[in-house]
């Protein structure tokens, strides 16, 4: 490694081998630039930045560098609905139409909240394509929600909403927040704040491009087509297919000039911040919310075990089996992570945020390296393995007999 492609920060005695496999991926598996952090028991005993911030000047990840995290975003947005829900906002039983009455068009009266938490509300996509602008305006954007028709019978079956979800819950929360939040400034106002966080749902204008890193767009060849189930990487190929509809409008996050897209907010897919931000929300919440006065109840129901589709659990975008909660992806034996309890999210490319109560874990890695490993990237395997052997637990992978 030359010395700009340096690795900076600490790891706890103990917690060696974490900081070693960082050192790896760089030398063995491709990184770019990344970050890694670790909260065990509320203490953060990993720290790690490191490689290149951008490949085009050369510049270095600093310690408060951030990226934007595609779908990880979900996670953190999941959260911000959780405390709303403890806070006695809304209840996750109850039909999306009792808080947001314009909702119930198309056959939707009687989703539930936790029915489109859990992708089986079947909005995976706009018929209505929305063009920047109208997903920039939340009143606007708000009406082409309401009349959006479900492709599939709600609680029947999933399929990743991988843009529409976080539109859906801001909306439900403006509707049901005294001041009219959005989820985005309600994430920055509840959470973000209190806990210090280096993360933004909606990137202000003022974070300077100096602070940001610069996406290496993936490059599709044998890795990904080893690594995905082969329908998928045909659906992927498909511009009609649910996920190709389903991801359209993520392009609206780049920015030519800033980067990433200033003041525009995308609660399921444009989140930006750093490692050590994801970790400590989800430590918060691996450590039972005291900080932001959780109620148990709340928890709970984030632990809890999926409730699955009437038809089974085989995603119809991703084309693979798979389990949600409450806005979260939860342990499964193709997406195997943390204890049975735990709760997080993934973002194309290889990042990942989670929390483990079982083993009171928050765990959050960032990178600009984007890899096409998929739904597991190696470099965010391998950091997990290493995490848990430092604690003395059998890697979860071993468990679910990967």
């Amino acid at each position: 490694m030359t010395e700009n492609n340096s690795i900076s920060g600490f790891v706890k005695p103990g917690f060696e081998a974490v900081k070693e496999t960082f050192i790896e991926n760089f030398k063995q598996r491709n990184e770019l630039g990344a970050a890694c952090c670790i909260y065990y028991k509320g203490e953060r005993v990993v720290d790690l930045w490191g490689g290149i911030r951008n490949e085009a000047t050369g510049e270095s990840w600093e310690e408060d560098t951030m990226v934007l995290v595609w779908s990880t975003t979900k996670g953190l947005s999941a959260l911000a609905m959780a405390l709303a829900h403890s806070q006695g906002l809304y209840e996750y039983h109850e039909p999306i139409s009792k808080y947001w009455p314009e909702f119930a068009q198309e056959g939707k009266e009687k989703i539930t909240v936790r029915q489109l938490m859990a992708h089986q509300a079947g909005l995976i996509a706009f018929d209505e394509m929305s063009d920047r602008e109208i997903m920039g305006d939340q009143d606007r954007l708000a009406v082409v929600l309401a009349r959006q028709k479900p492709a599939w019978e709600p609680g029947t079956r999933h399929g990743y909403h991988a843009l529409t979800l976080g539109f859906y819950q801001s909306e439900l929360l403006r509707r049901v927040d005294s001041k009219g939040r959005s989820l985005g400034r309600y994430f920055q106002d509840e959470i973000a704040t209190p806990l210090g966080l280096d993360f933004y749902i909606r990137l202000p204008e003022e974070i300077p491009n100096s602070r940001l890193a610069t996406h290496r767009q993936a490059k599709f060849g044998l890795s990904a087509m080893r690594s995905a189930p082969i329908s998928f990487i045909f659906a992927a190929m498909s511009p009609r297919s649910a996920i190709r509809r389903a991801l359209k409008g993520t392009e609206f996050c780049y920015d030519e000039n800033h980067i990433y897209a200033r003041n525009y907010e995308v609660p399921s897919g444009g989140g930006v911040g750093t490692a050590r931000a994801i970790a400590h929300a989800y430590s918060v919440f691996a450590t039972g919310g005291k900080e932001l006065g959780l109620r148990q109840e709340t928890l709970q129901e984030l632990m809890a075990p999926p409730t699955a589709p009437l038809f089974g659990t085989r995603d119809v975008a991703l084309k693979m089996e798979s389990g949600y909660s409450l806005g979260f992806i939860r342990p499964s034996l193709k997406m195997p992570f943390g204890s049975p309890s735990s709760f997080g999210m993934p973002g194309t490319g290889g990042s990942f945020g989670y929390a483990d109560p079982e083993a009171q874990i928050g765990y959050g890695y960032v990178l600009n390296g984007l890899g096409t490993s998929f739904p597991i990237d190696p470099r965010d395997k391998a950091l997990r393995s290493a995490m848990y052997s430092s604690i003395g637990i059998a890697y979860p992978y071993q468990k679910l007999g990967e």
